[in-house]
């Protein structure tokens, strides 16, 4: 997954120095083989929302269902749309709760009855009333998968893993939106209610294939010694990330830091409400980047074409049925590609080289898809109302490769652990809030002004690229531990560069993990 000429790019050199000489593949060690498929598995759990709102398109095209529905149109339309994440928003804090009380674990469980129930609901529904209930309870699952699963995801992988593993949590997303676009083409033809009842069943197919990776997988290292259980989390370490050495070096290092950096943590901060996220100046500047890019994800202009890509294609004269799903069919591949090639490349080219390029591109492909609608609403030619198409690829392209990977893994690695559950529901929580907006909002500015609405993101993805150039700092080459350093407070919750590798280095590598005194006083 890493090479080991990248390892001081995804873990930085002190780090780096820790890892085994000539080190065998990830692939050649049983027990890391086994971690890497738990957390492989675990990405499928991010597919729930791009099923949803797949489906709910493909839905919209049945007759059947929408004659079950009473015709929705206008704000109820939009209500039923959004219901699932207004289920989600209420959940989020309870989810980080949770997941610091009792583990990820068990929180992400809670998810799979909510999603089961849900998706019984929606299968049997009776009247348009039930219908919309079971996505609200559809949504408070999605709430315990988002808020949690990329916890335990950036918390438990082999450190040289983590940036790319992490990165392909949201990648599931649009493996959610394909099976759930076929899913709805299979079953176009019933004509029956079977013809939605079939989609709303097949909700659990993913989340049911990711079981086993779940049971399988090991509790948070980072969770266990939160609560005191420190024997088990140094026989984590020592088990999936040294292969079974209890000396291992890297064990040892990870231990420390981990236990370190967790109880200067509690020290400075004796609550971990949301109040500590504006507490000091290096946490109030995670929480604006965390609030920004929950906003900015859904408001750079990307959504405009995503949940209205056919009226957005009738605008530019491609108006026929088989047309507009072809499209909509090839720009899922298309995006799944570009996110996958991001994720793979969040070490190598660093997380600021994604976002600004993803935004520079996004904004250069949105100002000549602007100039190209402007021309063909006024009376141009065929040809230049089709020339927009691979402007919109090269669009979504841009936006895949940054913002779908990392809108996920950025924030969960800034937050140092006792605020990290609370940073990623806050995350959450704005894109829901983005997200209600961009669905009462952008039909109307669409319907109202057409083209000249893309005018409003051009602006958008032009500040939005100043603040990721001033304000966003580069986290590649860094622990998770390490970020304290990053933001400025190491101070308060943060171990200093190179004390506990040259404690170890002192001790020697045959001293065991759990041998290694970090508490403060000694270092002091």
């Amino acid at each position: 997954m890493v090479s080991n000429h990248n390892h001081n790019k995804s873990v930085g050199a002190e780090f780096a120095a820790l890892l085994p000489a000539n080190d065998k593949a990830w692939y050649k060690k049983p027990t890391l083989l086994y971690l890497n498929f738990c957390l492989f598995s675990l990405f499928l759990l991010s597919s729930g929302n791009g099923y949803d709102g797949s489906m709910l398109n493909g839905l919209l095209a049945l007759p059947q269902w929408v004659n079950f529905m009473d015709k929705p149109t206008g704000s109820w339309l939009g209500f039923i749309a959004g219901s699932a994440n207004l289920g989600s928003i209420v959940f989020f804090p309870i989810v980080a709760w949770s997941s610091n009380k009792y583990g990820r674990k068990p929180t992400i469980y809670m998810g799979y009855f909510f999603i089961v129930l849900g998706a019984g609901l929606q299968t049997g529904a009776i009247n348009p009333v039930m219908f919309v209930m079971s996505r609200l309870v559809l949504g408070v699952g999605a709430a315990f998968f988002q808020g949690c699963v990329p916890l335990l995801m950036t918390e438990t992988a082999y450190p040289t893993h983590r940036g790319i593993l992490t990165s392909l949590y949201m990648c599931g997303w649009y493996i959610g939106s394909f099976v759930a676009a076929w899913a709805t083409f299979g079953t176009r033809n019933y004509d029956n209610s079977w013809s939605w009842r079939i989609p709303s069943l097949l909700q659990l197919l993913l989340p049911a294939l990711v079981l086993p990776g779940l049971f399988m997988i090991p509790e948070s290292p980072r969770y266990l010694v939160s609560a005191e259980r420190h024997e088990e989390a140094r026989a984590f370490l020592v088990k999936y990330h040294a292969e079974g050495d209890e000396s291992s070096a890297l064990a040892a290092f990870e231990f420390a830091e981990i236990s370190r950096s967790i109880q200067m943590e509690r020290e400075f901060q004796k609550t971990t409400s949301y109040k500590q996220m504006l507490a000091t100046p290096a946490n109030r500047k995670r929480t604006f980047i965390t609030v920004f890019l929950g906003i900015f994800d859904q408001w750079a202009g990307q959504n405009v074409a995503g949940y209205y890509l056919p009226p957005v294609l009738a605008s530019i004269g491609i108006k026929t049925v088989t047309q507009q799903t072809l499209i909509n069919g090839f720009l899922q591949i298309w995006n799944l590609i570009c996110a996958l090639t991001g994720a793979f490349n969040v070490d190598r080219f660093g997380r600021r080289f994604l976002f600004l390029s993803a935004t520079v591109g996004m904004l250069i492909s949105y100002i000549l898809i602007t100039g190209l609608s402007a021309t063909f609403a006024k009376g141009g030619s065929t040809a230049v109302g089709t020339a927009v198409v691979p402007f919109l690829f090269l669009m979504y392209g841009f936006f895949s490769l940054a913002f779908t990977p990392l809108v996920v893994a950025y924030p969960v690695e800034i937050w140092p652990y006792q605020l990290r559950s609370r940073g990623l529901a806050t995350m959450l929580m704005s894109t829901v809030t983005a997200v209600f907006f961009n669905i009462f909002v952008n039909p109307i500015a669409l319907d109202s002004i057409q083209w000249r609405y893309y005018l409003v993101f051009v602006f958008i993805l032009a500040g939005g690229g100043a603040i990721i150039y001033f304000v966003f700092p580069e986290t590649r080459g860094h622990s998770l531990e390490e970020m304290a350093r990053v933001f400025g407070d190491e101070e308060t919750t943060g171990p200093v560069e190179g004390e506990i590798a040259e404690k170890i280095a002192h001790k020697g590598t045959s001293y065991h993990a759990d041998e290694v005194n970090t508490t403060t006083e000694e270092t002091a």
